[in-house]
C-alpha cells in the first residue's frame, strides 16, 4: 500500500475541539496537512482566526468555529454547526486541581461537563453519521492522572479515566460499522492547560527526568500519532489508550 492509502486524509472533515492551542492545535495542523478539510472549535476567536490563517497559508482548508463546551446546550450546538465530519478529535478540557478535600460539588461538575460531556454528546451526535457513510475516527486526550493520582488528580483525573471508558464503549458501538475510537495519552507538555506545574522550573526538570527520552512533550510530539489514528491505516486500531509520553508512564 501506498503512503496516500496508509495515512491520507483528502476528501476527509475533521473536527478539532480545542484546536487553537496546544495538543489541540498542533494536531490541527497535521490533519490538515494529511489533506483533511479541519474544522477549529475553541472559545476564543482571536486564537482560532489565528490558527486558521495558518492553516490556509499552507495551502490548506480550514474553517474556525466558536464553541463553549462548558454545558450540554453548547456541545449540541457545535454539532449542529459542523455537520457531517468523518473525524472527531476532542481536546477541549480544562484542568481544575483543588485537592480532593477541597474539591466542591461546583469544580466537580465544571470538569465533568467539558472533559466527559462533550466528548460523549459529539459522540452521540458525529459518530452515527460517520457509521452510516462507513468511516470515522475519534481520538481523544487523556492524562497520565487517568492511571497515576500525583499532583492533586482531583475531578481532573476522574474526568479523564472516564474518558478512556467512554472511548472504549464507543469503540465496542461502531467499530464494526468502520468507526473507531481511541484515546492519546500525553505525558508531562507545558501548554495553557499546565499553567500551574509549568510555572515552577524544579517540577518541570523532576517531570522530564521521569520520562527515558530526557524531556517533556511538545504539542508536535502528537501530530503523527494523530495523523495514523485518523487515517486508513489505523482501521484495525480502536478501543486503545496509547501513551505518547516518552516512556514517562513505564519510568
Amino acid at each position: 500500500m501506498s503512503l496516500q492509502q496508509l495515512f491520507g486524509l483528502d476528501g476527509r472533515s475533521a473536527l478539532v475541539t480545542g484546536g487553537s492551542s496546544g495538543i489541540g492545535r498542533a494536531i490541527a495542523l497535521a490533519l490538515a496537512e494529511a489533506g483533511a478539510h479541519v474544522v477549529v472549535a475553541a472559545r476564543t476567536r482571536s486564537a482560532i482566526d489565528e490558527t486558521f490563517e495558518t492553516i490556509r497559508v499552507g495551502g490548506c482548508s480550514a474553517a474556525g468555529v466558536v464553541a463553549d463546551l462548558s454545558s450540554r446546550v453548547g456541545a449540541h450546538g457545535l454539532a449542529d454547526e459542523v455537520g457531517a465530519v468523518d473525524i472527531v478529535v476532542n481536546s477541549a478540557g480544562i484542568n481544575l486541581r483543588p485537592s480532593m478535600p477541597e474539591l466542591d460539588e461546583d469544580t466537580w461538575d465544571a470538569t465533568m461537563r467539558v472533559n466527559l460531556d462533550a466528548p460523549f454528546v459529539l459522540g452521540q451526535r458525529l459518530a452515527p453519521g460517520m457509521a452510516h457513510r462507513g468511516y470515522g475516527r475519534i481520538i481523544s486526550i487523556s492524562s497520565q492522572q487517568a492511571h497515576r493520582p500525583f499532583a492533586a488528580s482531583g475531578a481532573y483525573g476522574v474526568s479523564k479515566a472516564a474518558l478512556e471508558g467512554l472511548a472504549r464503549s464507543q469503540a465496542e458501538a461502531w467499530s464494526s460499522q468502520g468507526v473507531t475510537s481511541n484515546v492519546l495519552i500525553p505525558g508531562f507538555v507545558q501548554t495553557p492547560l499546565n499553567r500551574r506545574l509549568s510555572s515552577d522550573p524544579e517540577t518541570v526538570a523532576r517531570l522530564a527526568a521521569r520520562t527515558l527520552v530526557g524531556r517533556n512533550g511538545s504539542p508536535s510530539d502528537f501530530a503523527a500519532a494523530a495523523v495514523f489514528l485518523a487515517g486508513p491505516g489505523s482501521a484495525y486500531v480502536t478501543g486503545q489508550s496509547i501513551a505518547v509520553d516518552g516512556g514517562f508512564s513505564v519510568h
